[in-house]
């Protein structure tokens, strides 16, 4: 075409002819954000040693994938219309992964392996690599579980060790009306949550809790729980107590899924 040179990488005349144009293109994209400042920035600027009112939206897409391990009780047919407690077991960090069968090291999936059965379903999750338990996580866990097992719902319970334990008080702390008692192991939690109760406040008073820890154990201290404890017993908790056994250290888990009354405890609670 006629006043136009076959464009040829870094000739000249190729980056003479593109001058013209980047700038206008340049001028435009200035033009357009100064139309859209005029109408009004979705970040505004203040003048200096001024203020203004800004608003923040954000919309974020994730999927979360949990493996977990369900048992069912021998007493669960398809035939019947009977519901069942449910135990929602966390357990630590050292079992996080892809291979799910790492759940049942320990607790009460480790118990069931062993041969014990019990009288409630038993949900025990995996946590993802690098990740700690989330409480909206967990919960929509449940909804799933509810929807395909007979669940009585008004007997829910969480018991978790370690990262199991502290993630026990988290999920108690956000979901108090749906459990019925909580047993969290050498764990630990935020007190603010329960300050910042409101609403939640009657159900966290009302809530089971049989905390255990080590006296001498040197991953979390003992005082994780005793805070956790304290702190429900200034809400006004009366059905809440620790257990600390004086020669353990960090695994005192094995103590006490292995106490006589520990399930009949936590099956006596009802919402």
């Amino acid at each position: 075409m006629p006043g136009w040179h076959r464009p040829v990488m870094n000739s000249p005349v190729t980056l003479r002819r593109a001058r013209p144009f980047a700038a206008l293109i340049c001028f435009s994209a200035w033009l357009l954000g100064t139309w859209a400042m005029a109408r009004g920035s979705a970040f505004p600027i203040p003048q200096p040693g001024g203020t203004v009112t800004g608003t923040f939206s954000n919309v974020r897409f994730q999927t979360n994938r949990l493996s977990y391990l369900l048992y069912l009780p021998k007493e669960y047919s398809a035939e019947s219309t009977q519901r069942f407690p449910l135990v929602l077991f966390l357990h630590g960090s050292g079992e996080r992964g892809t291979n799910v069968q790492l759940v049942a090291v320990h607790g009460p999936p480790k118990q069931t392996r062993e041969g014990k059965t019990f009288p409630f379903v038993l949900v025990s999750p995996q946590c993802p690599p690098d990740q700690r338990w989330e409480p909206a996580v967990l919960a929509a866990l449940l909804d799933e579980v509810e929807k395909g097992v007979r669940i009585d719902t008004h007997r829910e319970y969480v018991t978790g060790l370690s990262m199991g334990g502290y993630g026990s008080w988290a999920l108690a702390a956000h979901y108090p009306e749906r459990f019925a008692a909580i047993a969290p192991i050498c764990g630990g939690g935020e007190r603010i949550d329960l300050i910042l109760g409101g609403k939640k406040a009657a159900a966290m008073k009302t809530l089971g809790i049989w905390a255990f820890h080590g006296a001498k154990d040197s991953v979390v201290p003992l005082g994780e729980s005793q805070r956790m404890v304290s702190a429900y017993e200034k809400l006004g908790n009366a059905d809440v107590k620790l257990t600390v056994y004086p020669e353990a250290d960090h695994d005192s888990w094995t103590q006490a899924y292995n106490e006589p009354e520990f399930y009949s405890w936590l099956l006596a609670h009802h919402r």
